[in-house]
């Protein structure tokens, strides 16, 4: 069970990315009093959760119920991570992980950017909502890996919210070079947990596993 914490801490905070999230919080946010900014990120943060753990816990059976197979997922899933991974390791903007230059006018315009684009897509991307329903499989699943993964979700949720708490400061120090340097090595570690779920997949998928 250790090994599954471990993996799913690796995999969500790779593809959540709390610096990467922090800096363009602070972009999109920038002239807001510090009292705003904290309660966007606050709420950001908890709606997020909300998100990602309703797909953990009902993503499988949504999928049942359309007749995808987990097997089916996870090849489909490790495929969508590995597109992630490319971006990263290149440095190039993913519209998966991030809102496009339009979204992201739409929300510097908006009065409150909580829910969008802060939770969906820069927390609860596609990618994390990926993540969580393959993590939630891990093992054959079952409550006890589930509980594994919510209880790492809180964490890495925990560690995105401080980032956005000091967004401001952790931008300054970071700057464009810091967060594509650790955008390559996440986007790295990332492509090898993305090959691991399409292996598994087509393991499944052929009764080889």
């Amino acid at each position: 069970m250790e090994g599954i914490a471990l993996q799913a801490f690796v995999t969500l905070f790779v593809v959540i990315d709390p610096p990467g999230c922090a800096v363009i919080y602070a972009v999109l946010s920038r002239g807001d009093p510090p009292a705003r900014r904290r309660s966007q990120a606050i709420r950001g943060t908890l709606v997020a959760a909300l998100i990602l753990i309703a797909f953990a816990v009902g993503g499988e059976w949504l999928f049942s119920l359309l007749g995808i197979g987990l097997s089916a997922f996870r090849i489909a899933g490790g495929i969508l991570l590995m597109l992630v991974a490319i971006n990263m390791v290149f440095a190039q903007r993913s519209h998966v992980r991030q809102p496009t230059k339009d979204e992201e006018s739409e929300a510097i315009q908006r009065d409150d950017i909580s829910v969008f684009p802060l939770a969906f897509p820069l927390i609860a991307g596609p990618g994390a909502m990926t993540s969580v329903v393959l993590l939630g499989g891990l093992g054959n699943g079952g409550v006890t890996v589930l509980g594994i993964v919510l209880a790492t979700l809180a964490v890495v949720l925990a560690v995105t919210l401080a980032c956005l708490l000091a967004a401001a400061r952790l931008a300054d120090m970071l700057g464009v070079t810091g967060v594509n340097v650790l955008d390559r090595i996440f986007g790295v570690i990332l492509a090898a947990l993305a090959a691991q779920f399409v292996l598994d997949g087509i393991k499944g998928s052929f009764g080889l596993g």
